[in-house]
Order: structure tokens, then C-alpha cells, then sequence
């Protein structure tokens, strides 16, 4: 992929440790980056960068988010989590490298200037403290909050803490174009709740060897889900009713969509 041939050249335990970070995952982020690129014309590399960026933004925030000090997770895709495997200094130091590679590759990538620029700002909003980072912030927050969150904060947090980069991903290929991003970004907002729906569910329902993480952790935790407030049945009802809310935002494209109709499908279909 081209996001391990961005990070070949990082050397020693930090490389190694970068590159373990980046393996595996569904890609999701990336795809919708590509998809959406595809649908505007948008040449193979820049396209490449923008999704091999996004990619290195997410494994960084999977690796932060796993630490000690955040989750405490110690299972990721399968495997031992970043600090697990090296220790927890190599797992800041490692966030921290990838973070900054995914604003390297969008600086170099072959676009103008002004479109580079759009690139590289809507990345550090979603990533930052008024998106993944601010919903991540919110989530640490609820743990020892006084009274559980309600759905509608429950929604504002996820649409902080994944759905800003569900946008990103799925309007970089507009951005690229100069095109209108309106449709897509209606498509990824949808989208991103129902992806965290189904992870609410797998939470419940969901086998620790097809999550590749560990299952169970909300409940026992106490915290306050769209399953917990909504119930299990009509968590899955809302997130089929989100499914069909995205696929419909895509009407503009007709036919050539189907993939990523196909994705939104998928979403709340995976058993990982």
C-alpha cells in the first residue's frame, strides 16, 4: 500500500513501531478518500497521498487513544497495542510522527496550491481541537461525569470524535476537484453515526477474535451508548434508516456511487 511505501524511510524502532501502527484495519477512510476522487477525475496520486494521509491520521489517533492513559487497551487489529508491544513513550512518540507525516503528505501533493491549502486546514479541524481530538476530550469527560450523556451529546461527541474524519475522507476527492463537496459531506455525516452505532453494537454483540479489540468494555464500564439509551433493536433500526439517509445524499452521482452505497451497506453489516 502506499502509505507503508511513505514510511519506509523512518528508521529504527519509531519506524518499526509507525509502520506496525499503519497495518491491518478496514481502510475505510482511505477508500472513501479514493472513492471520491475517482468520481471527480481526481489523477492517482494525489489521490494515493490524500488517502495514505488520512490513514496515518487515524492510526494515530488508535494508537494515542489506546494508551494507559486514555482507554488502556491492549488489543488492536488482533494485535498487542503499539505501547503494549515497545512502551508508552514509544506510543506518544509514534502519534506523534504520524500525525505530522499526514500534513507532510498533503504538503507535497501534486495539486494547487490552493487546493493543497483547503486539504491541509479541513485536516486540522477534523483532527484537532474542534473535531476528533475535542470529541476524544468529551469521551474522557462522560467517564466521570455526574450523570451519563444524553443522546443528543452522545451524537455531538461522535460527530467530534469520528464523523469529522468520516468528512474529510469522503469530501477530499470534491476538494481535490474544486467541486461542490455539499452531497458527499451529507453522505458522510450520515455515515459516520451509523458506523459508531454498529460499534456500539459489536460492543455487545461483537466476537473479540472478528473485532480484533476488545468487546464488552462500555457495559462494563457503565457508559452511556447508543444502545444503552436507544436499545439494542432500535439502535439497529436507526442505524439502517442512517444507511439509507447516505445513500440517498449520493443520488447526484447516480450509478457511479454504487461503491460507495455499497460501503454504507457494509458499515453496519461488518462483524469488525
Amino acid at each position: 500500500m502506499h502509505l507503508a511505501q511513505t514510511l519506509a524511510p523512518y528508521e529504527g524502532s519509531l519506524g518499526d513501531a509507525m509502520r506496525y501502527a499503519c497495518h491491518g484495519g478496514k481502510r475505510l477512510r482511505a477508500f472513501l478518500v479514493l472513492e471520491g476522487a475517482r468520481l471527480h477525475a481526481v489523477p492517482t496520486a494525489p489521490a494515493l497521498d490524500a488517502a495514505a494521509a488520512i490513514e496515518a491520521i487515524h492510526a494515530y489517533s488508535l494508537v494515542h487513544d489506546d494508551l494507559p492513559s486514555m482507554d488502556d487497551d491492549d488489543l488492536r487489529r488482533g494485535l498487542p497495542t503499539v505501547h503494549v508491544k515497545w512502551d508508552e513513550a514509544t506510543g506518544i512518540l509514534v502519534g506523534d510522527a504520524l500525525q505530522s507525516h499526514a500534513f507532510a503528505l498533503l504538503a507535497g501533493m501534486e495539486l494547487s496550491e490552493a487546493r493543497r491549502l483547503s486539504l491541509i486546514s479541513g485536516m486540522a479541524q477534523a483532527a484537532g481541537g474542534d473535531g476528533m481530538v475535542l470529541g476524544q476530550a468529551l469521551d474522557i469527560a462522560a467517564e466521570t461525569a455526574e450523570a451519563p450523556l444524553t443522546l443528543d451529546q452522545i451524537k455531538r461527541l461522535q460527530a467530534k470524535k469520528t464523523g469529522a474524519l468520516f468528512e474529510w475522507s469522503a469530501t477530499a476527492g470534491a476538494v481535490m476537484a474544486g467541486a461542490d463537496p455539499a452531497p458527499l459531506a451529507s453522505y458522510a455525516h450520515a455515515l459516520g453515526l451509523a458506523f459508531q452505532i454498529a460499534d456500539d453494537i459489536l460492543d455487545v454483540e461483537g466476537d473479540e477474535a472478528q473485532t480484533g479489540k476488545r468487546v464488552q468494555k462500555d457495559v462494563e464500564a457503565g457508559k452511556a451508548t447508543f444502545v444503552s439509551l436507544m436499545g439494542l433493536e432500535a439502535a439497529r433500526s436507526a442505524a439502517q434508516s442512517l444507511v439509507k439517509e447516505a445513500c440517498d445524499a449520493l443520488r447526484p452521482y447516480g450509478a457511479d456511487a454504487e461503491n460507495l452505497r455499497q460501503a454504507a451497506r457494509f458499515v453496519i453489516s461488518r462483524q469488525g
